[in-house]
């Protein structure tokens, strides 16, 4: 048994710079385990509730209202529960709050408390956190998952809500899928990196970073940031569409406006039509073999329209359309809206829920990213989760700021431990 015996959260900060919940459990083995809990910036209107203070303290961001619900009425429940017994803890506290959307004790003291008895059973059951996300999502589905090492999604030119520029989409990524190992995709992410911001000071264009460490440079258009990648990965030595693809986060719910896509980086509003035209445009041209949140996240038809004409050879992404709820992903797989869904565990709350998103997913033939948020700290829980149900891709920033090389650097460790009994996912776009 691992029975917890101990339940404490405090506040603390995220990369922005703004209050977040961690939380400690302990367990009657003597161990213990912490986590803490990310925070977006582009969220969609049906994420499950992030309980904030309000008032004139930290900007009215404060935490301390999921802070006590955890020290009081979490802690409550938890003592005594074995922590090895995720689904069970997780149902807990879900049936606790009492709400689809977590309204009552805040989503953000949920899944700090879900994480943390997540990382303490593992600690109990004397296992790497990846194999033991393996074993739990393996016998709750009855699926045989082989660990993999992911694909990352490096997000290297910042717009939309992640910067203070003109460019319109929000996320400009590369994806390294012709490296042989993960450890040499970050060899290449971090060279082309480097040559991105090389060529933008020849430019004289900003090398400041976004919320996610790509840079975030005011350009003309959106074809002129992935002209810019383009370069930069010419200029490593590497080739565009081989060894490199592009990936697009546009976030396009975020310039959704009275039912047009208002792009005013490039004083052009379009319908949905016009819009899935655009972005075939942007494909044809480049070797983009991934759009993420393409379309506002009610625009079901335009959803469809993009679904139809680009799903058959590349990979859509729905985040707002989803938000890692199985619910909303079952209606997305019923009138066939995307083909793939963005995981990110604060948009749900627990880590039980979010397994359950990852199965639905992969028994429907969606892929499954893994995601970061905006505002995020030094937790690597993702990378674990990741390599544990084989996702094959992560999306989790530039190779750059400690909150999102902390996920990169864990998962070179769980590459360096597991040795050749690993593979690297790219086996996924070849």
């Amino acid at each position: 048994m691992a029975n917890i015996t101990s339940v404490k959260a405090i506040q603390i900060l995220d990369s922005r710079g703004l209050p977040t919940v961690s939380c400690r459990v302990e367990t009657d083995d003597g161990l213990s385990a912490v986590s803490k809990v990310p925070s977006g910036a582009s969220t969609g209107e049906r994420e499950a509730l992030e309980l904030r203070d309000g008032g004139n303290e930290y900007l009215g961001k404060g935490v301390l209202k999921a802070v006590k619900n955890i020290n009081t009425k979490l802690a409550d429940v938890l003592i005594g529960m074995d922590a090895r017994n995720q689904f069970e803890i997780d149902q807990a506290l879900i049936d606790l709050d009492g709400t689809p959307a977590k309204k009552n004790l805040g989503a953000n003291a949920i899944l700090a408390a879900s994480i943390a008895t997540l990382r303490s059973g593992a600690k109990s059951a004397k296992l790497p956190l990846y194999e033991h996300v393996n074993n739990l999502y393996c016998s709750k589905f009855k699926a045989n998952k082989q660990l993999s090492l992911p694909v990352p999604m490096l997000n290297i030119i910042n717009g939309g809500e992640h910067a203070n520029n003109n460019i319109d989409i929000q996320e400009f990524m590369v994806m390294p899928i012709g490296a042989q190992s993960f450890n040499e995709c970050m060899q290449w992410a971090i060279e082309i990196y480097g040559a991105l911001k090389s060529l933008l000071a020849s430019k004289g264009l900003s090398t400041a970073v976004g919320d996610e460490g790509g840079f975030a440079p005011d350009l003309k258009s959106n074809q002129e940031a992935i002209e810019l990648i383009l370069k930069s990965i010419e200029d490593c030595g590497l080739e565009a569409g081989k060894d490199i693809v592009l990936a697009l986060d546009c976030a396009a719910s975020e310039f959704f406006k009275d039912g047009k896509y208002v792009l005013k980086g490039e004083n052009k509003s379009l319908d949905s039509n016009d819009f899935v035209d655009y972005l075939k445009s942007l494909v044809s041209s480049y070797p983009i073999r991934s759009i993420e949140d393409g379309m506002d996240e009610n625009d079901f038809d335009g959803w469809s329209m993009l679904t139809n004409e680009l799903g058959n050879s590349i990979q859509i992404v729905g985040d707002d359309l989803f938000v890692t709820n199985v619910k909303d992903l079952q209606h997305g797989i019923d009138k066939s809206l995307a083909n793939s869904i963005l995981i990110k565990l604060n948009q749900i709350g627990t880590v039980g829920e979010t397994l359950e998103a990852i199965n639905l997913a992969s028994q429907n033939n969606y892929s499954a990213v893994i995601s970061h948020r905006s505002g995020e700290t030094e937790d690597n829980t993702i990378a674990d989760i990741c390599v544990g149900v084989s996702a094959g891709q992560i999306k989790t920033g530039a190779p750059c700021r400690s909150d999102r090389t902390s996920k990169y650097n864990r998962l070179l460790w769980i590459e360096s431990d597991l040795g050749n009994s690993v593979s690297y996912a790219n086996e996924l776009f070849l």
